[in-house]
């Protein structure tokens, strides 16, 4: 069954029963998956490997078709998937890759996010020179610079510091308010700091086979409170 798109507000952005395994297995990686996210946000996919959080992206994107129930995203903009390790074509520079997908009117946002994110050295390099970091981050804002709705992050920010991953979040988050952002990450700390909303994954046998945890979404005006943070990392590691 071909995924559901629709653009009623209220909805916000939905699963609905979504049932799916792949052709050659007898198990499956969802059976009955439900979630909803109320209002735009960062917010995180997190689980094990191998639990089923690219296959959901994959779903959400209209990359994978052969399901059953529902998704449903307020807006009209597109839905964007980047992942870690995707590849550029080696025929142009990185800056000429970003170039071609940038419009007029957001030529000063592609200056502030170069800048933001560390790479101003690297557009005049080819993707294949560049570290496993700087191609994430280049790669990254080559979606960022696009008309989206929802982008899904998958481990997209892998193989960069901790101290330039803090820096890219918070001003994504300050950047995009009104975005939906889903980061696929395994690292329980940095969910638990930036996000809205967890998705914890559990297995297509237990239920419910989600649970949506409160993160703490540290920037965007958003306080830190350590204890609590303790708290919700421990809230998703039992969960899951």
């Amino acid at each position: 069954m071909a995924p559901l798109i629709g653009v009623p507000a209220e909805m916000g952005f939905e699963c609905d029963n979504i049932t799916f395994k792949y052709p050659e297995s007898t198990g499956y990686v969802f059976r009955n998956l439900s979630f909803h996210m109320a209002a735009p946000g960062f917010n995180a996919l997190f689980g094990p490997s191998g639990i089923g959080k690219t296959s959901l992206a994959k779903i959400i994107v209209g990359e994978i078709r052969d399901f059953s129930g529902a998704v449903t995203i307020d807006g009209a903009s597109p839905v964007l998937y980047t992942y870690n390790l995707e590849r550029l074509p080696g025929w142009s520079s990185v800056g000429k890759h970003i170039e071609k997908v940038t419009s007029a009117e957001r030529k000063d946002l592609k200056n502030e996010l170069i800048d933001a994110f560390g790479v101003r050295k690297c557009l005049g390099s080819r993707f294949s020179q560049l570290s496993l970091g700087q191609q994430n981050r280049t790669n990254l804002i080559r979606y960022l610079v696009q008309d989206f709705n929802l982008l899904i992050m998958d481990e997209s920010l892998a193989n960069v510091d901790e101290r330039t991953r803090e820096t890219i979040i918070l001003k994504m988050k300050a950047i995009f308010p009104a975005a939906y952002f889903l980061y696929i990450s395994h690292n329980v700390v940095e969910v638990s700091k930036f996000c809205k909303e967890i998705i914890v994954f559990r297995n297509a046998y237990k239920d419910p086979q989600t649970v949506t945890i409160n993160g703490q979404d540290f920037g965007n005006g958003q306080q830190l409170q350590k204890n609590r943070l303790e708290l919700t990392m421990l809230e998703i590691m039992n969960a899951s």
